[in-house]
């Protein structure tokens, strides 16, 4: 049974930073695509950083590029979102995510559900 178990997330000034992560179990870290999504309050879901297995395809939204990284620690089986310089724009519950399509040109959720419940993010002065 697949299970993704985000935390980190929490209250932050602009320019501020947080890191959030994913504990993934039911299957092998290494071998999968895993990404990153985030939904505002009134928004679509957007695809912040998605990878490909083995990370030979990396994309990130334009929006987060520059600021954001992704990473994965495959012995501990968790995924890591280090968000830097952050503004209130990047508001949002951010969710770890194993079904998406990814293109170089982006990378959208595959379904209705996200897999986790998410960690809120909130950018605020």
């Amino acid at each position: 049974q697949v299970q993704l178990v985000e935390s980190g997330g929490g209250l932050a000034q602009p320019g501020g930073s947080l890191r959030l992560s994913c504990v993934v179990s039911g299957f092998t870290l290494e071998y999968y695509a895993i990404g990153w999504f985030r939904q505002a309050p009134g928004k679509d879901p957007e695809g912040v950083s998605c990878s490909s297995a083995g990370d030979e395809l990396v994309y990130y939204a334009d929006s987060v590029k520059g600021r954001f990284t992704m990473s994965r620690d495959n012995a501990k089986n968790t995924v890591y979102l280090q968000m830097n310089g952050l503004k209130p724009e990047d508001t949002a519950v951010y969710y770890c995510v194993t079904k998406f399509i990814l293109s170089r040109s982006g990378c959208w959720l595959d379904g209705d559900d996200f897999g986790g419940r998410g960690t809120q993010v909130t950018v605020s002065s």
